[in-house]
């Protein structure tokens, strides 16, 4: 009987578990895998990671905080500059607390 209810109390407890916020999808294991051997097929799996995540947001309709920047970072890394910086842009329009910042960035690069 103790094991029945102590299972009960698990599924219940568990049922009331808040979602997740965003979609990470597999991002973390992506970047993981980039950081730890930096190769152009690290690269591209984890630039295709962004654009799934970015273009499937989710029932928020927004990408994750961080994640059009990261993308727009890796994007100016492989030379796509404008896209890049639309990118950064994007990351503004969707999360104004990070303006500054992305605006350095955008700064940075523009020189």
């Amino acid at each position: 009987m103790r094991k029945l209810l102590a299972f009960l109390a698990v599924v219940m407890i568990a049922g009331c578990a808040p979602k997740p916020l965003y979609n990470w999808g597999k991002y973390d294991t992506y970047v993981y895998s980039y950081v730890k051997s930096p190769n152009e097929e690290s690269l591209a799996t984890l630039m295709k990671e962004c654009e799934t995540l970015i273009a499937d947001c989710g029932s928020r309709n927004v990408p994750p905080p961080g994640l059009c920047a990261d993308y727009g970072y890796l994007l100016i890394k492989s030379g796509k500059i404008e896209e890049g910086k639309a990118m950064l842009n994007k990351e503004i329009a969707l999360y104004p607390e990070s303006k500054v910042f992305m605006e350095r960035i955008i700064k940075r690069i523009s020189q």
